[in-house]
């Protein structure tokens, strides 16, 4: 198989970059925020490279871009994808090489003169970031159908500007009506965003599925005072709280073990001032577990100690969900088929779970899906120093190749 299907490797890589120069930062990096300008010229591309390879283009109305390569039968399709939208300081790798490699797939295809048994298609779903608009994984959630599509479109961002508007304003506002047809399978190239294969010497991880999420946002209200005048015994500092609930984070993920992981990633204080006591601190906490009853025990604990600081403070504390996945497993057959490519390539391969989120994990829920890693220089994601070797974005490619022919063909 390997010798018949090759991936153009100086093709992905030309690809990349060329994508990469879409939002590039002066300093390395960059910066596609969803539905932003920089995100339309990068969706503008990928359509273009779509009609060249001459795939049927769809993109529905929460924006998702579907290509599909039409298969000798009618059947459901094998689908590949990722996203293109980055963060604020992303880096060239983050969603765009799963996005790419399937475009990369099809020329394979197209280049060997091979028509698939079943549809192929690749996929670029809306906002997988969710740095701009909560929550993440938002185009895959709502062509999986566990976010109402109006409930998506009313969406207000950071910016304080809607996901409708926005889509209407960079033209991505598609006609086609989300989530039609339930794909064969799904199938996502990515770089890994952490350091295991790297650190242990490997090529190419088998992911078993993704760990559940947990994203909360706390809202502390207190009372602002001078800072010189005011006893410490009479305060009602929002700020001391916030510090406090950052502090327990930490000592929670060292009680729980290595398996769960906890971040505060934003905090804003009112005034913010050098000389006044804050009267309102708003910051948010990231849980992560690959095991659902220690995430569930984990957040319970974070509710309560919060509620307890805030009431010793003599302060008000409020919370809001802005994301919430369970851990998901994906399936079985479709993880052994990307080890064996992976051995077949006399690549060396490991299982391991993702500690990221995915729109596969979303995927999952509608039909078999699994992703492959390849690895990530320094474990560095999310920086606009994320590398992944040449050799090493190739070789995932030939295997999402590789696995994709097998599925396509059954």
């Amino acid at each position: 198989m390997s010798g018949q299907l090759q991936i153009d490797g100086p093709g992905l890589l030309a690809r990349i970059q060329a994508l990469g120069r879409i939002g590039a930062l002066a300093g390395g990096g960059v910066c596609r925020l969803a539905l932003s300008e920089e995100d339309r010229r990068g969706r503008d591309q990928l359509v273009a490279w779509m009609r060249e390879l001459e795939l049927e283009v769809s993109i529905d109305r929460i924006g998702n871009i579907v290509g599909t390569l039409a298969g000798r039968r009618d059947l459901a399709p094998v689908m590949m994808g990722s996203h293109i939208d980055t963060v604020a300081t992303g880096g060239l790798y983050d969603g765009a090489l799963g996005v790419l490699a399937g475009l990369e797939v099809v020329a394979a295809l197209r280049r060997a003169g091979i028509t698939p048994e079943r549809p192929v298609q690749v996929a670029a779903f809306t906002n997988e970031e969710g740095s701009r608009f909560a929550p993440d994984m938002m185009g895959s959630l709502v062509y999986q159908g566990d976010l109402p599509l109006e409930a998506a479109l009313d969406t207000v961002g950071i910016d304080g500007t809607s996901v409708r508007a926005n889509l209407e304003r960079i033209g991505y506002a598609g006609p086609a009506p989300v989530g039609v047809g339930r794909p064969h399978a799904y199938l996502e190239l990515h770089v890994e965003q952490g350091p295991v294969l790297e650190h242990e010497g490997l090529e190419v991880g088998a992911v078993t599925g993704v760990q559940g999420i947990c994203w909360t946002e706390f809202t502390v209200s207190g009372v602002s005072n001078h800072a010189g005048t005011t006893p410490m015994r009479l305060r009602h500092d929002a700020g001391a709280v916030f510090v406090e609930i950052a502090r327990f984070v930490r000592t929670l993920t060292q009680r729980y073990g290595a398996g769960q992981l906890g971040t505060v990633g934003h905090c804003r204080l009112h005034p913010n001032l050098v000389n006044v006591i804050p009267a309102e601190a708003i910051f948010t906490v990231d849980l992560r577990n690959t095991d659902k009853l220690a995430l569930d025990g984990a957040e319970a604990e974070l509710l309560a100690f919060a509620a307890e600081a805030a009431a010793q403070e003599g302060v008000e504390i409020t919370h809001r969900s802005l994301a919430r996945f369970d851990p998901v497993a994906f399936a079985p057959a479709l993880v052994d088929l990307v080890e064996r490519k992976a051995q077949g390539l006399g690549r060396s391969v490991r299982r391991l779970p993702s500690g990221a989120g995915h729109d596969a994990q979303i995927m999952a829920r509608l039909c078999p899906a699994a992703m492959i890693f390849v690895p990530s220089v320094g474990g560095l994601s999310h920086n606009p120093a994320e590398y992944t070797k040449d050799a090493d974005l190739i070789t995932g490619a030939q295997i999402l190749l590789e696995a994709l022919f097998d599925l396509s063909a059954a």
